[in-house]
């Protein structure tokens, strides 16, 4: 099966799919309610938050990735972009992470490191296939070395600190997300 497949697949079943993705937010707002404030962190409600973490950031991630890759290296319009396969994931992905955020702290939800770790790899990736295509880098580079060395360094370090929080073991610590500016 093809992404192009799997994308006609959700728009045959819209209401399906839309279900399928007002789920998740749904549960975590009914989960706020049940354990009361401040109570999120505790189990079993901080391992329901991690299920739905990945729940919806797995699919969410996966729509982002196709959206951004239809818009700048496929030159879609966005206008005729499918909503189901495009925009609910996202959208239920970001409420989700929002109404998860109001309950209990990220820090407290047992997998969300590692993910931001993969979201930020993802991202920086996708940020390197775009200069690369957009500014034909491997052609020229139209700025001074100094900018280049300061690209190159800038994405090194998201994918350095991406990747040690997604691949560290349970017993090592966190790092901090790298700082931009002073």
């Amino acid at each position: 099966m093809t992404v192009r497949e799997l994308m006609q697949l959700a728009d045959a079943h819209p209401l399906l799919v839309t279900a399928v993705f007002a789920a998740p937010p749904v549960i975590t707002y009914l989960a706020g309610l049940f354990h009361g404030k401040d109570n999120g962190g505790q189990s079993p409600w901080k391992y329901l938050y991690s299920v739905l973490v990945y729940l919806t950031c797995v699919p969410g991630l996966f729509a982002a990735v196709a959206t951004a890759y239809a818009l700048f290296f496929g030159a879609a319009n966005l206008l005729d972009a499918s909503i189901v396969g495009f925009f609910i994931p996202v959208v239920s992905m970001v409420v989700t992470l929002i109404l998860i955020r109001k309950n209990v702290p990220f820090d407290q939800v047992p997998g969300f490191d590692r993910l931001s770790g993969l979201m930020v790899m993802i991202g920086a990736c996708f940020v390197i296939a775009l200069a690369i295509d957009k500014t034909r880098i491997w052609l020229f580079f139209g700025g001074s070395i100094e900018k280049l060395f300061i690209l190159a360094l800038a994405i090194f370090a998201l994918l350095k600190w991406g990747s040690y929080m997604l691949f560290r073991k349970k017993d090592e610590p966190k790092l901090p997300m790298p700082k931009v500016g002073p």
